[in-house]
């Protein structure tokens, strides 16, 4: 079957968005990640599609993994949804889209390049915990920002190897079975930090990281005070921004800024 597409990167990471509103489409994992592959598909980090629930009578925002798995949420790509959204649904810049995720309403507002979406408040926080590695002990912050991430930080981004650390973090038995995304955390001032991020279900390092910003940015704040709004340095060299409010121990209201860019459309063909 062909299928219409539109490439498009939050920050670096990168995603395939194809418009299914109509329900006429049905892709297995073994195609969407033929289609995330870089040497024989279009090459992504993930796949978004486009759906109607018929419930709610909204846009659904259905994500997958470079794997071909579905997941809840992923921050950059509903901020490239909400861009795909906007001549779609005939939006002007200043002007807002929302849509369902696996994760909740997410609340997009369009500011010249950028796009800021509303994100799940943060939930179950554990911090401070030992965890066993190969190296010995280290020590980590799990939280839950529409996924779960595990965040670390580090002295220097630069000197660690988050291939090889970050896989064993993403399998660690603490976190089974769902496992975790691995974010490697650098302070640079007291409203600045630099993250790297371990991603499941890309299974390897990506350029930028939506939810493990967020967590980064959280965590940070709880931990070692720094001040919100965050600007978040990513390994593509963007700049990432994420505000909240804090309540006693409850972090609320969660935004998520930063670019969001169409790099080429063009139709492909699926095999069936």
């Amino acid at each position: 079957m062909k299928v219409q597409f539109t490439k498009m990167t939050g920050a670096g990471n990168d995603f395939v968005l194809v418009d299914n509103r109509d329900g006429r489409l049905r892709f297995r994992p073994e195609q969407i990640a033929r289609l995330c592959n870089r040497h024989y598909g279009i090459g992504a980090d993930g796949m978004l599609v486009a759906e109607t629930d018929g419930e709610q009578d909204r846009i659904r925002m259905r994500y997958y993994n470079a794997d071909g798995g579905e997941a809840s949420l992923c921050g950059n790509g509903a901020r490239c949804f909400a861009r795909f959204l906007q001549p779609l649904l005939k939006e002007e810049d200043g002007g807002t889209v929302s849509f369902l995720t696996g994760a909740g309403l997410i609340q997009a507002t369009f500011e010249g390049e950028g796009v800021s979406i509303t994100m799940p408040d943060p939930s179950a926080a554990r911090l401070r915990q030992l965890v066993s590695t190969r190296h010995g002990p280290l020590e980590v912050h799990w939280i839950h920002t529409g996924v779960p991430h595990l965040v670390v930080f580090v002295r220097s981004v630069d000197g660690i190897d988050v291939e090889e650390l970050g896989r064993e973090l993403r399998w660690l038995a603490d976190f089974a079975p769902d496992g975790v995304n691995a974010d490697f955390v650098e302070l640079l001032g007291p409203d600045r930090i630099s993250v790297r991020t371990y991603e499941r279900g890309v299974e390897a390092e990506t350029l930028a990281c939506g939810t493990g910003v967020t967590a980064a940015a959280v965590v940070a704040h709880l931990v070692k005070g720094v001040s919100p709004p965050v600007s978040v340095l990513v390994r593509s060299g963007d700049w990432l921004r994420v505000g909240f409010e804090r309540t006693d121990d409850r972090i609320q209201g969660v935004r998520l800024e930063g670019p969001a860019t169409v790099i080429f459309t063009g139709e492909v063909e699926v095999e069936e």
